[in-house]
């Protein structure tokens, strides 16, 4: 496990982020020209090593809470690295986004199938042409196709 003052050169590495104090030593490095009303990249990252990056639009990750934040406690230097540029990345705007999504197709065991796709400022599943779900982000949607039992089709 890195130590808090190795979590905290590895987030100034990135020069993009700003370093915020928090309440009872914690830290936050914020990303201000987030395209998104999220700004917080590294979240309350505490002197007994643990802490959170915003990664809820993040498409190669799936393990996050219901706020789309990943527990960095025990990460390598390596895999925070990682995730910190992929989090940037991700909260960057990138008008290409819409037009390269290729639509996701979701089954389930019964051989139903669901079709993932962006559209306007969220994302929509449908069942044929009927409208199953509309979703913020692109994570809520993930969790609510997963939670339903569906599995994406590769």
């Amino acid at each position: 496990m890195l130590t808090f003052d190795e979590k905290i050169k590895i987030a100034e590495e990135f020069i993009e982020l700003e370093k915020k104090e928090v309440s009872m030593g914690r830290v936050n490095f914020h990303y201000e020209e987030s395209a998104y009303d999220k700004k917080n990249v590294v979240y309350h990252l505490h002197p007994n090593g643990n802490g959170f990056v915003y990664a809820e639009l993040v498409k190669t990750l799936r393990q996050r809470d219901e706020r789309g934040m990943v527990n960095i406690r025990e990460y390598t230097a390596d895999d925070f690295r990682n995730l910190v540029k992929e989090a940037i990345a991700s909260l960057q705007a990138d008008d290409s986004t819409e037009e390269e999504f290729e639509i996701e197709e979701w089954e389930n065991i019964e051989d139903q199938l669901l079709v993932l796709m962006p559209e306007e400022d969220g994302w929509n599943v449908y069942a044929g042409l009927k409208l199953d779900g509309t979703f913020n982000t692109y994570g809520e949607a993930i969790d609510y196709l997963e939670k339903e039992g569906f599995k994406r089709v590769l």
